[in-house]
């Protein structure tokens, strides 16, 4: 399973795109915080925005895959992966039209405005930005990252055991570990609930011509990450200010899906073909948090910076709206095989497919 996990990581830390092609550091990530809160911040969103809505989508899928519900203390487990792909329209963004403000603005030399966002081309030109001082002066320049992945992954494990009542329970569980120093840590937790209302209405003995299923879904990941954003060699703390602890720097993010589902199904001997309709909504928060130094200005006497603390607050609904999904289950003995696709508002579609055991 930790093998998934470097997708997860390459879904979640935007971040680690901006560490490409700074004109005047190692570390474009670094140039980027020291420009401007709010810029960083428009930065981060219109950047991530396919990131946050593929990976939405992805955590609300592969929840169900028939509308029968298991036998009491029957279970399955499986694990699965499913790949959004983001729309034309979220691949790119310009960035004069996001609201930078003075302090960040395309510099001379830059050939183009429009940015690749997380889905967008890898190989694309990017904007070379410039940042700006309060009097207008440069201080440096950098690339923006370029695109990353088209495709966004989101792997999940889930357990389903069968209570009373023709109702099942899923639980979807990592407890939190580190991937590496570099990569930071990730832990994974999700429920959810399914009732074959079918049952509810059928004569005893009596064959039903399909089953019916409601459910409802929750899963979220929580990701966090240490950083390492130091002041320019040589720069000092600006007029009035005094040395700050940057050592608590770090990125703290979650992304959490909440599902609705009327799942209809019928098993045909060993397979068993779906079809469901729900509505969907996802949720990122993304926070880089401690002191960070934002340059300031620099004179004949040196260069100075300013301490701002958690520089990027990204609080937002990225997906919300309905999503239907088609697929099949096949059951071998105790094997499983899963596939499903599912069409969503916001032209966010995704596959979703995965394996298992049960009885």
């Amino acid at each position: 399973m930790k093998k998934l996990y470097p997708l997860i990581t390459l879904v979640i830390l935007t971040a680690a795109a901006f560490k490409a092609n700074a004109q005047t550091s190692d570390d474009g990530f670094s140039q980027l915080i020291k420009s401007s809160p709010a810029d960083v911040t428009k930065l981060f969103t219109a950047y991530g925005t396919p990131l946050f809505k593929g990976f939405g989508v992805g955590l609300n899928s592969g929840w169900n895959n028939t509308a029968k519900t298991k036998k009491f203390l029957h279970f399955d487990i499986r694990v699965s992966a499913a790949v959004a792909q983001a729309p034309t329209a979220d691949k790119t963004f310009d960035v004069t039209k996001i609201g930078l403000s003075s302090h960040l603005t395309p510099d001379a030399s830059s050939t183009t405005n429009i940015a690749p966002s997380f889905a967008g081309d890898k190989n694309a030109v990017t904007p070379i930005m410039r940042i700006n001082d309060d009097n207008g002066n440069k201080l440096s320049s950098f690339s923006l990252p370029k695109g990353v992945i088209q495709y966004i992954p989101a792997p999940n494990i889930q357990v389903t055991v069968g209570l009373v009542k023709n109702t099942d329970v899923t639980i979807r569980s990592t407890p939190t570990f580190k991937i590496s120093d570099d990569a930071g840590s990730v832990g994974v937790f999700g429920f959810g609930v399914k009732h074959n209302i079918i049952q509810d209405f059928a004569k005893k003995g009596k064959e039903k011509p399909f089953d019916l299923a409601l459910a409802v879904n929750y899963n979220r990941i929580k990701y966090t990450k240490t950083l390492s954003v130091k002041p320019d060699a040589g720069a000092l703390p600006a007029p009035g200010q005094s040395a700050a602890d940057f050592s608590t720097q770090h990125i703290d993010a979650s992304f959490s899906g909440l599902n609705f589902q009327a799942i209809i199904s019928k098993k045909l001997l060993f397979f068993t073909p779906f079809a469901s309709v729900g509505y969907q909504t996802a949720k990122t928060n993304l926070n880089v948090l401690g002191n960070y130094p934002i340059q300031s200005t620099a004179t004949g006497q040196g260069s100075f910076y300013k301490v701002v603390s958690d520089p990027v607050n990204i609080s937002e609904t990225s997906i919300s709206g309905i999503r239907g999904d088609f697929g099949f289950q096949m059951n071998l003995l105790i094997l499983r095989i899963y596939a499903s696709y599912s069409v969503s508002t916001g032209g966010y579609n995704s596959a979703n497919a995965g394996i298992g055991l049960g009885f």
